[in-house]
Formats: C-alpha cells, sequence, structure tokens
C-alpha cells in the first residue's frame, strides 16, 4: 500500500488547530530546530505520530512519520523552560496557540510537556506541515493521564 505524506498549509488560527491535532504526541530532537534569522523562518523536525492512520482501523500498525513545520515571516523566537545547551534532549508536543497582537502580528506557541514552550512572532500565520520519506513501525501508542 503507498503512502500518501500529509501537506497541510495555515493561513489561519483555525487552520494552525488542524495542524496542531496532527502533530499531538509528536517527538522533536533540539538538534532538529533552526531559525534561519536572515531569511525569517523557523524550521522544526518532528516525529509525528500518525493518529490519522491509527482511526482508521483498530488491528492498524502504531506509525510515526518524519515531518518538516515551517514558519514564514518571523520577526522574533523565544524559548521558555527549554536548555538549548542540551541538544540530545527530547521534547513531547501538546499543542500550538496562538494570539492577534494589537500590531496585527501573531504571537504563536508551541507547547510541549514540562511547560517547555517556543513563541513564535510572526507578521502573519504562514505555516506548513509537510511529511518526509516514509513511515515507520512504533512500538506504543502514545497515552495520557487525565484527573
Amino acid at each position: 500500500m503507498e503512502v500518501t505524506n500529509l501537506k497541510l498549509l495555515a493561513t489561519s488560527d483555525k487552520d494552525l488547530r488542524v495542524i496542531a491535532a496532527h502533530l499531538q504526541d509528536a517527538i522533536v530532537s533540539l538538534k532538529d530546530i533552526a531559525n534561519l534569522k536572515k531569511n525569517r523562518i523557523f524550521l522544526i523536525q518532528l516525529n509525528r505520530f500518525m493518529w490519522e492512520d491509527v482511526e482508521k482501523g483498530v488491528f492498524r500498525k502504531n506509525k510515526r512519520i518524519r515531518t518538516i513545520l515551517k514558519f514564514d515571516n518571523v520577526v522574533s523566537v523565544l524559548s521558555q523552560n527549554i536548555n538549548r545547551n542540551n541538544k540530545n534532549f527530547f521534547l513531547d508536543f501538546l499543542t500550538i496557540e496562538s494570539i492577534l497582537l494589537s500590531d496585527k502580528s501573531y504571537e504563536i506557541k508551541l507547547i510541549f510537556s514540562g511547560k517547555a514552550i517556543i513563541k513564535i512572532n510572526t507578521e502573519v500565520i504562514d505555516v506548513t506541515l509537510d511529511d518526509q520519506g516514509s513511515p515507520w513501525e512504533s512500538k506504543r501508542i502514545p497515552k495520557h493521564n487525565f484527573l
């Protein structure tokens, strides 16, 4: 069976919520994050859990795929609760939040477990998610404990 790689474009807050849903439980290494200041691009490569495949059937195998999340028109990038010196550290993706600021620019927060946050200020919402290569089998399905 041929795999069709996912490619999404976000130009609104609603679109970002769709991307966030597809990225839930993705894993990222700090060495796979790049802020290209001169080009005004922020890139992050994640190992995305393919929830859309799990939902197709109970007996499907759990899979992950590498995906690139690209932000264009980036003004600044800040991080919180992330030790950028430890390049072997991994972050577990939770969600994306966006806020329209008074100057009509956007603050987009990538929220990870452990209260880690990457805050990206952009002129507009211009974000792409682009799967790369082929998926691989994952032994575990992510689980969440609720109160």
